[in-house]
């Protein structure tokens, strides 16, 4: 695969580790987008929605509304992106962006099946969560998982994520009304875990 114009990868780059980047998505990135997601479906879907349409994850049609909402008030998408070589591995989304008193959102995260193992979502999600209590300013994010996701609640919990309950039912998932873990972090939590790590 080609390499894009570093114009519109690391320098559109919203945040920045060792490794990858975060930035949003944009119209170029549909066919890498849709690839990586139609490979990783199998692996995805016990953990998503199922899609409106009938073709595996419904690749176009997701990308489609995602660029549609990448950068609102309400939401931000980011792309996870490897620094070596430009490639998209993953997600981290942030939805349901409440402001005023609440000041609260929603966190969503995934990495493609060939990207899977390697520490790319942790360090994705480490660089939203600088940004989301940085540049985005909102004090408390929340993230809701399924309870036989042991790799994504490994990851809220390495990450420093705080577990607060269970709630029965809670999303629609695979066709199913599915059981989520509910996990927080505060702003105050942020700022204590990066404390910690100087």
């Amino acid at each position: 695969m080609a390499k894009r114009a570093r114009n519109r990868t690391v320098d559109a780059a919203l945040g920045k580790s060792r490794r990858l980047y975060i930035r949003h998505p944009a119209k170029g990135d549909r066919a890498e987008w849709c690839e990586l997601w139609d490979a990783s479906w199998n692996f995805l879907k016990p953990w998503f929605p199922r899609p409106t349409s009938a073709a595996a994850g419904a690749a176009d049609a997701r990308f489609s509304s995602m660029l549609n909402t990448c950068n609102l008030h309400t939401g931000q998408q980011h792309l996870v992106c490897r620094r070596s070589d430009d490639r998209i591995v993953g997600m981290v989304n942030l939805g349901q962006i409440f402001h005023g008193p609440f000041r609260n959102c929603y966190m969503g995260y995934w990495v493609g099946e060939a990207f899977a193992q390697n520490g790319y979502t942790s360090e994705g999600v480490r660089l939203v969560l600088q940004r989301t209590f940085g540049k985005l300013e909102l004090h408390r994010v929340e993230a809701n998982i399924i309870p036989q996701n042991d790799a994504s609640i490994a990851l809220a919990r390495r990450i420093g994520f705080r577990e607060e309950g269970y709630s029965p039912r809670y999303l629609k998932i695979a066709g199913q009304w599915q059981d989520h873990v509910r996990f927080a972090m505060t702003l105050e939590d942020w700022r204590q875990l990066r404390k910690q790590k100087r």
